[in-house]
């Protein structure tokens, strides 16, 4: 074969799934940070409050760290690091179900600001507010809507910029003051931005499974909001939000498993019967070892789908749809082992398992549920949906 003959491009690299020294001094920081402002008895603490988030852990996390800018380019004052740095962020994140809104804002709402054209003055404006952790934002839309399948938006944009319209189940949309808000003008789809403090915009706050990811009815009433962009671009910055968002998620739902399994096997290992660990019993070993492989698997497939993302891969919603179409399930099973294996006092509101379990039935949901992932990689690869 000549040279004239060889493909003109060569095949995509094999993706990286490893830790490199940079995002475990990340994760240490992380995690540092989180052992000492939020501890389960913190997060339980919180939950009985009205407070929307843990402001001064956000703060901490977003500001003095710097996590909230990582996605965010330098010369917009954010770290230009990629989503494998922030994946390292939400699995530790997901370790400790931390009332924090990482993933609604220094995630999707940025990646959706980016798309829209980061350098535009429209765009970059918020983002430098975003990466400095002065601004919270949300995009809004119902949290459990999956990429590839934004509906027609629900808010009707007039021609001098109104917003008018009602959207259900927005997470964290209490915590915002930033909303970035799909909208359907007379010549096609639109993104807008609108201050949450802003004449004619009314925030409804639902009772949510998972009460460390609150959720919020958001009303526009002739509510005023800047263009961000408009036709195919906002329809594709929505969509690449998502799909940032759902790759990621996974990521976090990996954190909440691994947590589970970790405590899982502390508490087996002390708790006895007939004088022996009930860890020692073959039963629960054989399910703690079941478990262990399962928790390894959804590593790699967040892993995969962080990579996919930060390096540009056109691989990257077959790798998203392959992370929640597995991670999802993993971390709700994890959650549910725990829960069995502390037996009663796994069901008392004092023991963080049912944090975990909340956590991982609502990411479950959140973003596309696993067959509606299983339905978007059938399509991906070309196998009809039975």
């Amino acid at each position: 074969m000549t040279a004239e003959t060889l493909p003109s491009s060569a095949p995509a690299p094999d993706p990286d799934l490893l830790y490199s020294e940079e995002e475990e001094a990340l994760r240490a920081a992380v995690r540092s940070l989180l052992a000492d402002r939020s501890a389960p008895a913190t997060v339980l603490a919180g939950l009985e409050s009205d407070v929307a988030y843990d402001t001064g852990l956000w703060r901490a996390l977003a500001t003095d760290i710097g996590t909230a800018g990582l996605l965010v380019p330098e010369k917009l004052g954010g770290q230009g690091a990629s989503a494998r740095e922030a994946a390292v962020v939400l699995e530790e994140l997901g370790r400790s179900v931390a009332p924090v809104p990482y993933l609604t804002s220094a995630v999707i709402a940025v990646t959706a600001l980016l798309d829209c054209g980061g350098d535009s003055a429209e765009a970059a404006a918020p983002l430098a507010a975003l990466a400095a952790g002065r601004t919270v934002a949300v995009l809004a839309l119902p949290l459990p809507t999956a990429p590839g399948a934004v509906p027609d938006p629900a808010v009707r944009a007039a021609a001098d910029g109104t917003l008018t319209g009602r959207v259900t189940s927005v997470a964290d949309a209490a915590s915002a003051e930033l909303l970035l808000v799909p909208a359907q003008r007379p010549d096609g789809p639109a993104l807008y931005a609108v201050e949450a403090a802003a004449d004619g915009v009314r925030t409804d706050t639902a009772t949510p499974l998972d009460l460390t990811r609150p959720l919020g009815h958001l009303t526009f009433d002739g509510a005023r909001g800047r263009l961000l962009a408009t036709g195919d671009r906002a329809r594709a910055a929505v969509d690449r939000a998502l799909l940032t968002g759902a790759g990621l998620l996974a990521s976090e739902q990996l954190g909440v498993a691994e947590w589970c399994l970790a405590e899982t096997v502390r508490h087996t290992a002390e708790r006895t019967q007939f004088g022996r660990p009930v860890g020692s019993f073959q039963a629960l070993k054989h399910r703690m070892a079941a478990l262990w492989l399962e928790v390894a698997s959804a590593r790699a497939a967040a892993r995969y789908a962080a990579d996919a993302l930060a390096t540009g891969s056109p691989d990257a919603p077959v790798a998203v749809a392959v992370a929640q179409a597995y991670c999802a399930p993993v971390a709700v099973r994890a959650a549910e082992e725990c829960v069995q294996l502390h037996g009663g006092i796994g069901m008392t509101w004092e023991h963080p398992a049912h944090l975990f379990l909340k956590r991982a039935k609502s990411d479950e949901l959140a973003l596309g549920s696993p067959g509606r992932h299983r339905d978007a990689l059938a399509g991906l690869v070309g196998i009809d949906a039975p």
